[in-house]
């Protein structure tokens, strides 16, 4: 029965072709290097020129071969297929003295082949599946467990691991980079061999622990969005699923910050009117990533994202705002600072607060960020009256936000142990009296009867503890006497 599934799932399988705007689809074509030996030598067996020898595409040995300016015009073609097919020699750098002749030759010929390509005689046309192979063996590997496990660490206490063979793999990367770049570059021939699965591979490197790497990963695949039209609606639902994991599965991975900064460029480049499934995104997977404890080692960009979303359609900024109080962190006093400033722009950047149906929730937190024994929280809170956009929608809308405040104002006057948090609530209760004093004596009087209800309520409760007491104590020494 399990192999009847399994045949069957293949064969739904090879009819899925990858969706363009959820309508049309491409394949996913992958090209392999050891097609190279044919092809190449066919076309030289047609051109009446002897075939080339094509090595393997991971070699055991990378062989010395001479540079590339004492060869003649007529021999640096093969030459330049040679020492990229040779850079696919791939050297032990856990050992310092292992193959130290090879690491050097395999370094002067990647340097080499950057030289010839920032010339322009390279002839990407010619070399670039070979290239594009060589690339993929050097960059797409395994990396090793992480030594920090999932909990977060802020990055003073964070040694985080730097890749030995980087001498070898910024190089590759160089050369990958002026690839997708360069106008002697064909879209339409290139994207057979920066295929779906090419991307995929690029975005699960995101993963790596070395930030150098990262920043080319992250240079790379921009540059590859905005040249391959074809693939942008894979590389958005990629990273969507990179998040996904992060969010639901590993709360762990080390390049949630750079995949953001992309999707920044991206999410600023959205035409208006927004399209649903971009506002899908901001619900289903830029609003969940609040949720994560790491979210300091990105909250940066993250709230560079929502917010662009709220500058295009300031409608967003309820659901933006519900989704904050819904992952609201409850013990986590630094994330509870940071949502506070992400929730100061996003309220500094709502032009009609009409739209706003959650302003007494949102309050309601507020109130309790104020009562917060943090000093930084409760400072932080207050802080929001000093900006003007703010106070103008608490200006607007002083007959729900008060009402829900006046409480967590008058505790804090009563006994916050802060000198500083005690006078920003003072400035903050003068600011609502001279913004409304009726309102302003209204709500004092509600929280006054409160305040006496409280009372009459504990002391009748202290009178029946009492009475049960006296009654319990009598019950015992009548039993006593019988």
């Amino acid at each position: 029965m399990f192999n009847k599934i399994i045949k069957l799932a293949h064969k739904k399988c090879s009819k899925l072709e990858f969706p363009e705007n959820g309508l049309q689809f491409y394949e996913v074509v992958v090209k392999h290097a050891s097609r190279t030996t044919a092809a190449a030598a066919s076309a030289n067996s047609d051109s009446g020129n002897p075939p080339v020898l094509v090595p393997p595409s991971n070699p055991t040995v990378i062989e010395p071969l001479p540079p590339l300016r004492d060869v003649d015009e007529s021999e640096r073609r093969a030459l330049i297929l040679r020492k990229i097919q040779g850079c696919c020699f791939l050297c032990d750098f856990s050992d310092t003295v292992d193959s130290v002749n090879e690491k050097e030759t395999k370094r002067q010929a990647l340097e080499e082949l950057i030289e010839i390509i920032q010339s322009g005689s390279f002839g990407f046309s010619e070399n670039q599946e070979d290239l594009i192979n060589m690339v993929s063996v050097n960059i797409f590997r395994c990396f090793p467990p992480s030594h920090r496990g999932t909990e977060y660490l802020e990055p003073e206490e964070d040694d985080r691991q730097l890749d030995p063979s980087w001498p070898h793999l910024q190089l590759v990367y160089d050369i990958l980079l002026r690839y997708v770049v360069s106008p002697e570059t064909d879209i339409k021939t290139s994207k057979r061999y920066i295929d779906h699965v090419f991307v995929m591979k690029l975005i699960d490197l995101f993963d790596s622990e070395d930030m150098r790497e990262r920043e080319y990963l992250k240079t790379i695949l921009h540059r590859i969005y905005g040249k391959y039209m074809v693939h942008r609606p894979f590389i958005r639902n990629a990273i969507n699923n990179v998040f996904y994991r992060f969010i639901f599965e590993t709360q762990r991975h080390n390049g949630i910050s750079e995949l953001l900064e992309i999707l920044a460029s991206i999410i600023n480049g959205f035409a208006l009117p927004m399209k649903e499934e971009h506002k899908l995104f901001l619900i289903r997977t830029l609003i969940p990533l609040h949720k994560p404890k790491a979210i300091s080692s990105y909250h940066e960009q993250l709230s560079y994202c929502v917010v662009q979303f709220v500058q295009k359609d300031n409608r967003l900024a309820d659901p933006v705002i519900k989704g904050m109080l819904k992952y609201w962190p409850v013990s986590n006093c630094q994330k509870e600072v940071l949502f506070l400033g992400e929730l100061e722009v996003v309220l500094e950047e709502t032009q009609c607060t009409d739209s706003l149906r959650c302003i007494a929730s949102l309050f309601r937190q507020i109130g309790r960020c104020l009562n917060s024994p943090h000093f930084q929280v409760a400072e932080r809170a207050l802080y929001l009256w000093n900006n003007e956009n703010i106070m103008s929608l608490v200006a607007q809308n002083r007959n729900v936000i008060l009402p829900v405040i006046f409480e967590a104002l008058e505790n804090n006057m009563k006994g916050h142990w802060s000198l500083a948090v005690l006078g920003l609530t003072a400035n903050v209760r003068k600011m609502f009296l001279e913004m409304d004093a009726e309102l302003f004596e209204e709500c004092e009087r509600q929280y006054t009867e409160k305040e006496a209800k409280t009372r009459e309520l504990e002391e009748k409760r202290e009178l029946t503890w009492k009475r049960l007491e006296a009654e319990a104590a009598q019950a015992v020494r009548e039993d006593m006497v019988n």
